[in-house]
């Protein structure tokens, strides 16, 4: 019995785009795993957005937190108009002289809901707690709301510095 022996003839041209293409495999495994395991965005939700709107949604809602500290209302309903697509939505907030009653959107189109679903949840969390604690400290955003929520607190920080303001 003889053995043949079988001759594999590799060419260079071959092997590299083998190797090129299994390095892009595991570069694309490991940014899914980074992505689906929530490390890459959790530094950004305990130090705050950076970017150049939600730090001015920062600094809204830390000027109406310290009005809503002392508690000083002018009692009435406070709009604020936020743009979503092509539409604007305004989110209300009703005060009496010393408490936030109701915070609620007006002028939500069926269209405007449907394209924008996260609008509706996401005011519902963030009015429970702001009426819970009577206060904009400590408001807690879910990670897949987070831009969504910053953007509705931003509006009621606006809507609560009139209210404070008008006293």
């Amino acid at each position: 019995m003889r053995s043949n022996p079988k001759i594999i003839v590799l060419k260079t041209r071959e092997i590299i785009y083998t190797l090129l293409l299994l390095f892009l495999a595991i570069l694309l495994i490991t940014c899914l795993v980074l992505m689906f395991s929530g490390k890459l965005g959790k530094s950004n939700v305990h130090n705050g957005v950076t970017s150049k709107s939600s730090q001015t949604a920062q600094s809204s809602e830390d000027s109406a937190q310290s009005a809503s500290e002392s508690k000083r209302f002018t009692a009435g309903i406070y709009t604020t108009p936020v743009t979503l697509g092509d539409s604007t939505v305004d989110v209300e907030v009703s005060v009496d002289q010393n408490h936030i009653n109701a915070i609620r959107l007006v002028n939500l189109s069926e269209a405007t809901a449907a394209a924008f679903p996260l609008v509706s949840p996401s005011l519902e969390h963030i009015t429970s707690q702001i009426l819970e604690r009577q206060s904009l400290e400590d408001i807690t955003c879910p990670q897949e709301n987070k831009y969504t929520s910053q953007l509705l607190l931003s509006a009621i920080a606006q809507a609560l510095e009139r209210a404070q303001e008008a006293n």
